[in-house]
């Protein structure tokens, strides 16, 4: 351990820092802008308070709890990595665990359950998120296979399908193209951050793509996703609530994107995949904010 791990390692962390890593409040705070984006989606118009304050509780509690099983399930392998070695169950920050498991299954299991009564579909979809991420992706697809990252971006695609379904319109064609987006540009995110923790990934065996092929190769299947991703995203202008704003930010933005996957391509090396991964996350939040932005507008001229 570094003298910089082992001073941070001495300093007894707050609850709070503690519970926002073990219940990734940065990942779930984007999912729940993507629920965000669904349900301005579907609404074509400013939502009403009511369905978008339900969906950011129950949506915020369910992706929390499915975090935390995540970190639970995974604590022997984030002990072997540099990225997550310093998360609260692998330090010994949390000194008696026990109660992870069974919190997050309550997190999970009762808001999915509360709102199962007046909305089967959204029930059904912050249930889908959950057992995607922890089944699907965590305990069955990571620790076996290169494509585990590919199905895993279903989780992403549930959440936009939550959104849509707190405002009762779970299929709107917009919140379908929006979920099959967040399902392409899961892996283009994950992807370039796995090319940075190469390593890491090496070091726990884990079946990560940059751990089993080149990182070329692994530069060409995240222009794959990426492509896809710019697809959708420009397909999105169809929908009636969005317009010249969003094809024009949006637009810049996927020009921005696909420049830095072929300089990936070109000169695949930790530092490009690193912008790369940080640009995706923008170039996410840009459309999630622009579609958000162009619905407003509309609703208020």
């Amino acid at each position: 351990m570094s003298s910089a791990e082992l001073e941070k390692s001495e300093v007894k962390p707050s609850v709070w820092s503690v519970l926002q890593v073990l219940f990734k409040v940065r990942v779930v705070g984007l999912l729940l802008f993507a629920a965000v984006g669904g349900a301005f989606l579907a609404a074509g118009e400013l939502p009403p308070v009511g369905p978008l304050a339900l969906l950011l509780v129950v949506g915020g509690l369910a992706a929390s709890g499915a975090a935390a099983l995540n970190e639970f399930f995974e604590k022997e392998t984030d002990s072997l990595m540099v990225r997550t070695r310093l998360r609260p169950l692998v330090t010994g920050a949390i000194e008696h665990p026990g109660w992870v498991p069974y919190v997050s299954l309550l997190m999970i299991v009762v808001p999915c359950a509360a709102v199962l009564p007046f909305n089967l579909p959204l029930a059904v979809f912050l249930f889908a998120g959950a057992v995607i991420y922890v089944g699907v992706y965590t305990l069955w697809l990571k620790p076996r296979t290169l494509v585990n990252i590919v199905i895993g971006g279903a989780a992403g695609s549930a959440a936009v399908l939550s959104g849509s379904a707190a405002l009762g319109a779970w299929n709107d064609p917009g919140a379908l193209v929006l979920a099959a987006l967040l399902f392409a540009w899961t892996p283009t995110h994950f992807w370039s951050l796995a090319i940075v923790c190469r390593e890491d990934y090496l070091a726990s065996g884990t079946p990560m793509l940059p751990a089993r092929v080149s990182l070329r190769q692994t530069a060409w299947w995240v222009l794959l996703h990426t492509s896809a991703t710019a697809l959708g995203a420009l397909s999105l202008v169809a929908h009636p609530a969005l317009g010249w704003a969003y094809l024009i930010v949006v637009s810049a933005a996927t020009v921005v994107l696909l420049f830095l996957n072929v300089r990936l391509i070109a000169s695949p090396d930790v530092e490009v995949a690193r912008r790369l991964f940080h640009v995706s996350n923008f170039y996410l939040g840009i459309i999630l904010l622009m579609i958000c932005v162009d619905v407003a507008f509309i609703e208020w001229h």
